[in-house]
């Protein structure tokens, strides 16, 4: 016989009450600021290019099909219909990602302002982990100004030689790093994010400018030094990432080549290649406004609001016991 307990949830109740309150809380946030909640598919038949995630793949009446790593490129083609102000709440799911901050399903929480960059809708984001968490202090500092700070070096212009010399310095790793992303990413999760609360106090902190590299869907433009960058941005609190922002791309034919670009790089590191959105193409064509939009991670929100350690903590069944 099985032990019993398999049946029980791993969070504590409190904690799930606590879950209720917050999606009702975040509904009540968007609602006052007249921005409307949509649902998109969360099966699809297109899966997602990016390299760093995989698709959960399913079968849906004999033919593959594959459930949403996020929302983005339905609400965004509701975007292009002319929707407007809009975001979802609801499940995301992503293959191989589980541990102490990860479960393969988990809510997401991503939301698009018309006419908004990524500087105007980090003040948003800001006021609203504010909010949630009750926390007043917010900074903003530019991946630049973070990689001086904690490295003593130029993230837009080292070379990879450079990079791996302060990898070398900085960490105690058993392999070398491929590539200049792979030495900034090191970097980045590594040392700064651990380190980021420079105040020593909980505070929100807001990363912007990153490398055009970490482009993603991101729209790419020259900074005051002359250095090309994505106009993207992340929300920290306590080191733990929550929330990913973009001034969002709206060029298509650009947008084909990231796609392109995305699975050339999956077939040369062997990992599946499944459709790709072409829909989000013909979306951006038709004339997707210009916005911006960020992903945040609920559960990771309320793992900080609860003062847990665990995603374990705040989700009822994980995937050991869904």
């Amino acid at each position: 016989m099985s032990d019993i307990s398999l049946w029980q949830p791993t969070a504590p109740l409190d904690n799930l009450r606590r879950r209720a309150t917050l999606l009702a809380d975040i509904r009540r946030f968007f609602s006052e600021r007249q921005v409307l909640e949509m649902e998109v598919p969360i099966l699809s038949r297109r899966a997602t290019s990016d390299p760093h995630i995989d698709s959960i793949t399913a079968d849906c009446s004999g033919a593959p099909a594959f459930l949403a790593t996020s929302p983005e490129f339905g609400l965004k083609r509701l975007l292009a219909a002319g929707m407007g102000d809009c975001y979802y709440l609801g499940k995301a799911f992503r293959n191989g990602e589980a541990g102490g901050r990860h479960n393969p399903e988990f809510t997401m929480l991503e939301w698009y302002r018309v006419g908004w960059d990524d500087h105007r809708l980090m003040i948003e984001v800001g006021e609203f982990l504010s909010w949630v968490l009750n926390i007043s202090r917010v900074c903003s500092y530019s991946y630049r100004a973070l990689f001086l700070k904690f490295v003593d070096i130029d993230p837009h212009r080292a070379s990879l030689e450079e990079l791996k010399a302060v990898v070398a310095r900085v960490l105690e790793l058993s392999f070398e790093p491929a590539d200049r992303d792979e030495c900034l990413d090191l970097l980045m999760s590594h040392h700064i994010e651990p380190n980021m609360d420079l105040s020593g106090e909980r505070g929100i902190t807001l990363v912007y400018d990153f490398p055009a590299s970490q482009a993603a869907l991101a729209r790419v433009e020259h900074d005051e030094l002359g250095a090309p960058v994505a106009r993207r941005f992340e929300a920290y609190v306590a080191g733990m990432e929550l929330a990913n922002g973009y001034w969002e791309l709206t060029d298509a034919t650009e947008q084909q080549r990231r796609f392109e670009a995305d699975q050339k790089y999956r077939v040369e590191h062997g990992k599946s290649v499944n459709p790709y959105e072409e829909r989000l193409v013909e979306a951006l064509a038709a004339g997707m406004p210009a916005c911006a939009g960020v992903a945040l991670g609920v559960d990771r929100l309320l793992m900080l609001a609860c003062g847990a350690e665990r995603i374990d903590e705040v989700i009822a069944f994980p995937i050991e016991r869904a």
